[in-house]
């Protein structure tokens, strides 16, 4: 009897025994990978240092040469000079803006200079002297942000949750941002100002545009009239409201009734707090009608030019390389350094690969 009560507890000792040692196998696996991937990385790294100490010279050749190679090609590669112009759009026109500048470098591409020549308004040999056209938004980390906390207020409460910030970012696009530069390269010193203002006259003149611009401004109007009239009858309102007041003073006490058949009730803090309450719907009258004035002067232009940068021109020095501006100098040689070294990884790469065959052949 004792004998078979005690089987079902032996048994469940030994599943949890087998269970534990399983758990301390997994984690042991676990960590030996994860020492094993940094085992590799360190590997790795040292290997790297010892090629680049083992190929010193080479590399330090090749970095020295491209420098030359820079300082030199300053001397002899043609110039190149960027013109720059910053708009404000007060409609939606970025994705146009964006279409307009592709369409302008697909002409290029082309070598189509006549007819990027009627488009833009310009004569021929300063035509043939623009190398590209760019367009890129002017916003900052912080404007960024507001456009973010801006965006997410508009969503209900659940679907907010769900947005995070680096998506956003991802999904939105350069051309909804209001602030936007245009910029133009070119081989030769040039003045592109008027370049700059038939790319915005383009957008000023599109039907759609001057359509929804009318309507702004038709309903604005009509928004002004509405608040001037309520203003004036605001006015009036406080004008009546203090003879009233005036009225009270020398009546009867119980006399509360102007000549119009207003009636007012209550304590004289009551009084105080209608006038203020009148005073208050005053401001805020006024408040809405300088927006209303802001609004319609900010409507006047789809698109306006803001600032110009450069108008004849500044000479481009500099390259990108991995998001980073660097002289020509300086850029030809980073990029000789990093070709050598690539080089060099191949050349041992393919050492390796002949070595292992060997082995796996032997």
């Amino acid at each position: 009897m004792s004998t078979n009560s005690n089987t079902p507890n032996n048994s469940e000792e030994v599943d949890l025994g087998q269970l534990f040692k399983l758990i301390g196998t997994i984690f042991d696996r676990f960590f030996n990978f994860i020492l094993r991937i940094f085992k590799n990385l360190f590997l790795a790294f040292v290997w790297v240092i010892l090629l680049v100490k083992k190929r010193i010279i080479i590399l330090t050749l090749a970095t020295i040469s491209g420098l030359i190679i820079g300082a030199l090609s300053k001397k002899t590669v043609a110039a190149k000079y960027e013109s720059s112009v910053t708009v404000v759009q007060n409609y939606p026109t970025g994705e146009n803006l964006y279409n307009s500048v592709g369409y302008y470098n697909d002409l290029l591409k082309q070598k189509d200079f006549e007819t990027l020549g009627i488009v833009l308004n310009l004569d021929l040999e300063r035509t043939k002297s623009i190398l590209t056209f760019d367009v890129e938004p002017v916003v900052s980390d912080n404007e960024k942000l507001l456009a973010f906390n801006k965006y997410v207020k508009q969503l209900d409460s659940l679907a907010a949750t769900k947005i995070e910030y680096e998506d956003f970012l991802d999904n939105n696009e350069d051309h909804t941002h209001k602030y936007q530069q245009i910029r133009i390269e070119s081989s030769e010193r040039n003045s592109f100002k008027s370049v700059f203002e038939n790319i915005v006259k383009s957008i000023n003149l599109n039907p759609f545009f001057l359509n929804e611009q009318r309507k702004d401004i038709v309903e604005l109007n009509n928004t002004k009239e509405a608040l001037e009239l309520a203003l004036d009858k605001s006015e009036s309102l406080q004008d009546t409201y203090k003879r009233v007041l005036e009225q009270g003073l020398d009546a009867d006490e119980t006399s509360k009734t102007s000549e119009i058949g207003i009636t007012f009730e209550g304590s004289s803090e009551t009084d105080k707090t209608k006038e203020y309450d009148l005073y208050q719907s005053d401001l805020e009258l006024r408040s809405q009608l300088v927006q209303i004035e802001r609004d319609l002067l900010d409507k006047q232009y789809i698109v306006e030019m803001i600032s110009n940068k450069q108008d004849s021109g500044s000479a481009s020095t500099t390259n990108t390389l991995f998001g980073i501006e660097l002289n020509t100098t300086l850029f030809l040689g980073v990029l000789a350094l990093l070709v050598a070294m690539a080089v060099l990884f191949g050349i041992e790469f393919l050492k390796f690969i002949e070595k292992f065959n060997k082995k796996t052949n032997n």
